[in-house]
């Protein structure tokens, strides 16, 4: 635009110096009226060009100050993942909070409940102490939790991580400390629940450090429509020996493990928890733990002062699921290694330190009626030499089914049947003789209704029964609720002669188990 201006300019000086020339002397007196009327329309020409310059530099510079404003601003803004103010809101209905390049949620899960339950062995000769009906407050599977997620920069994955513990709502939190069990644990500590740190990618999956619920624990997790209530197939799923302790069902300290990503409908997790114990036999507790692995410290239940109930060295959990519209399948894998059982035998035997493994295969499906049906078998084996199976009850196989029945938007129907089939042996209980083909055959049978009343609050009802058979010794109330019901009387450890139920807490097997349960549920 200069040099068209730079031109014209030119233009206009030359034709200036012409028509000086034409207009003075004698040369002027020479020429023509005509070329006079030329020159002067030339002149006018050039001016109304240098005009039209003059108004397209302007425009020029205009728009180029626009531009260069614009810049500014799109430089000075921030990038759009940043756009947020931090730790604001995210949209919906969760607790969601922004930060730079991630978030973080607050969450939880609040349950309580009135419950009446009964051992079944009130009429049992020698029981110590109420064995019939108690009404209770209970809370179930109670928790609080923040997790959340951090970019992590030119890299496509993120850094993940989860901090979450019990709320015990009725409850002290503390040690536990009953007449048949002794633990160390704090379930109302913080992190006592699943926490973890991580990193995760979308075509790779996630790979997380911590603490969790096992890979065999959550395969079947959705089949389960008693989840913390009276009647959780943990009673009789994973439980290889009847007790509130759930051996193949339960959350895995110092561990490792991979969640992969959703394949085609294929999901794949795996994890590895080693053994930590210097015990050569694992009757020490495992270093930076509390309890014995299995749970209770040692000499709890009256047993030898060490870790020898069921306490384990390195364990190992899979799990191979698929999904499919309403068809869900499933199978998983557990495995502990060098279990020491020898407390259940009245001499030291080094051979009752053996490895269990469990295996369970499961279907699921959601017909057009909303009826949701799901089904469960699994195996349970401890590897003992032929010789101790008299006393080997954790090697079994078991069945679940489960029917759900949606009434109405905010209504629906549960029942439940979970059965333990006869286990090898059994090493005798305060009132049965033990040894091979010992009938410790046991049915669960769950009944249950549940009122949603918004996205978050819900209500229940629920019935279930534990009917054992002479040798088999299942309890109610396993799988996360505060108040347990189990095959022990109440007598009290302590010697002392003051206590007139001193002596060792004995249970009694054959037990028929019940327990209503009214109770109120929130989750966010």
């Amino acid at each position: 635009m200069a040099t068209l201006r730079k031109m014209a300019l030119s233009c206009a000086l030359a034709c200036t110096a012409i028509g000086g020339l034409y207009s003075g002397g004698a040369y002027a007196q020479s020429t023509s009226s005509k070329e006079k009327q030329d020159i002067d329309a030339l002149k006018e020409q050039i001016q109304l060009l240098m005009k039209k310059v003059d108004e397209l530099s302007a425009k020029q510079a205009s728009t180029s100050d626009k531009q260069a404003l614009m810049e500014q601003k799109v430089a000075a803004a921030p990038p759009v993942s940043d756009s947020h103010q931090f730790l604001e809101r995210k949209a919906g209905d969760g607790i969601t909070f922004l930060t730079r390049g991630g978030e973080v949620s607050l969450y939880g899960n609040l349950d309580i409940s009135i419950d009446d339950t009964t051992k079944g062995i009130s009429g049992v000769q020698d029981v110590a102490g109420k064995g019939g009906w108690l009404p209770a407050i209970s809370t179930n599977m109670s928790y609080v939790g923040i997790r959340g997620f951090q970019d992590i920069s030119d890299s496509p994955f993120k850094f993940l991580y989860q901090l979450e513990t019990q709320i015990d709502v009725s409850a002290t939190s503390g040690t536990g400390d009953t007449n048949s069990n002794t633990s160390n644990t704090v379930k109302g500590g913080l992190t006592s629940r699943n926490s973890f740190i991580g990193i995760q990618s979308a075509a790779m999956g996630a790979f997380k450090i911590g603490k969790t619920d096992a890979p065999y624990k959550t395969s079947t997790a959705r089949m389960n429509p008693f989840s913390g209530m009276l009647g959780d197939y943990s009673v009789i799923m994973g439980n290889t020996g009847g007790d509130n302790r759930v051996e193949f069902g339960t959350r895995l300290d110092h561990a490792l493990w991979y969640e992969s990503p959703n394949m085609h409908g294929f999901s794949f997790n795996a994890l590895i928890s080693p053994g930590q114990n210097r015990g050569y036999d694992n009757s020490n507790i495992a270093a930076g733990e509390s309890d014995c692995t299995g749970g209770n410290i040692p000499g709890s239940g009256a047993t030898p002062a060490a870790c020898n109930d069921g306490s384990y060295g390195s364990a190992y959990s899979a799990s191979l699921s698929y999904t499919n519209g309403p068809l869900y399948l499933t199978a998983a894998y557990e495995k502990h290694k060098d279990v020491n059982r020898t407390s259940d035998l009245p001499t030291y035997d080094p051979n009752d330190i053996a490895d269990e493994d469990a295996a369970k295969i499961g279907v699921q499906y959601k017909f057009p009626t909303k009826t949701t049906i799901s089904a469960i078998y699994e195996n349970m084996k401890r590897h003992v030499p032929a010789y101790l199976d008299y006393q080997n009850e954790r090697s079994r196989s078991g069945y679940w089914l489960a029917l759900s029945q949606e009434l109405s938007a905010k209504d629906s129907v549960h029942f439940g049947w979970g059965h333990a089939n006869q286990a090898t042996g059994d090493p005798g209980q305060h009132n049965t003789p033990g040894g091979l083909n010992s009938d410790n055959v046991a049915n669960l049978y769950t009944v249950a209704w549940k009122h949603q009343v918004d996205k978050n609050f819900s209500t229940y009802v629920d019935y279930a029964m534990t009917a054992n058979h002479g040798s088999a010794h299942y309890d109610l109330g396993a799988g996360g609720r505060g108040v347990t019901t189990d095959c022990h009387d109440a007598s009290n450890p302590d010697t002392s002669g003051f206590d007139p139920n001193g002596g060792s807490p004995h249970c009694f097997a054959g037990g028929k188990l019940q327990g209503v349960s009214a109770g109120m549920k929130y989750i966010f």
